[in-house]
């Protein structure tokens, strides 16, 4: 931070909205971590924990199942930083992440945009299904499908592939403007429009000046329609 304020650079409208949102949280959290109480992990906690994980692992194999090439993935992520990520969604704060799905040599991959500590290299991904969708860190799973042609699907997949190719790297400054780096709801929105030869139209959200795609604005496209919405249980 020295350095920015020395060098008296201005931090993008989408670090300084994210910063803000982190910011906020970690003083409402430090204002009330007073009146809590001491966290105390028994062997029953341990066991029910267990009984989560394995739950969830299995809604997560009964899911694999049903997901088609070139659906729309989402995930509800349970750290901080998910947590705050949602905010951001103008209309409906469900998901925190998103990728494309793709089917090959019978097994399932997700697609998906992700930096920070997750992802150091920052680097497109090309996770297996049961990676994406972990009960660990995640609070659940959906499912979409868009009512397009399965060429247009196929192409949506393809599009995917060559962005995780050509080492498409993650866009810490949330700038839908630039296509050589995208963020996690970007890269779906930019894969469908060149996919679809820019057909396509989406809404985008607005913060102020700063403009951007939310992982709702994909969901909640006209064209889109729900597969399956799991919360881990």
């Amino acid at each position: 931070m020295k350095f920015f304020i020395q060098q008296g650079i201005r931090w993008p409208l989408g670090h300084l909205i994210f910063f803000i949102l982190i910011a906020s949280q970690v003083f409402i959290s430090c204002k009330n971590q007073d009146r809590l109480n001491p966290l105390i992990l028994t062997k029953q906690d341990s066991i029910d924990q267990q009984i989560f994980i394995t739950r969830a692992f299995k809604s997560i194999a009964e899911i694999k199942h049903i997901i088609h090439s070139g659906d729309f993935v989402t995930r509800t992520g349970n750290d901080f930083t998910s947590q705050s990520l949602r905010t951001l969604n103008r209309r409906n704060e469900t998901y925190s992440h998103c990728g494309i799905a793709s089917i090959e040599n019978d097994s399932l991959f997700i697609y998906h945009a992700m930096g920070g500590e997750w992802n150091p290299d920052e680097k497109l991904r090309r996770d297996p299904f049961e990676l994406f969708a972990e009960p660990y860190s995640n609070k659940g799973v959906g499912v979409f499908n868009f009512l397009v042609t399965d060429s247009l699907k196929n192409n949506i997949v393809n599009v995917a592939k060559q962005f995780y190719q050509d080492g498409l790297m993650f866009d810490m400054d949330f700038d839908l403007r630039t296509d050589d780096r995208m963020y996690c709801a970007e890269f779906i929105y930019k894969t469908f429009l060149k996919a679809s030869n820019n057909q396509m139209v989406f809404n985008k959200s607005r913060i102020g000046d700063f403009v951007f795609i939310g992982v709702d604005d994909l969901f909640l496209h006209h064209l889109c329609r729900t597969r399956i919405e799991i919360v881990y249980k």
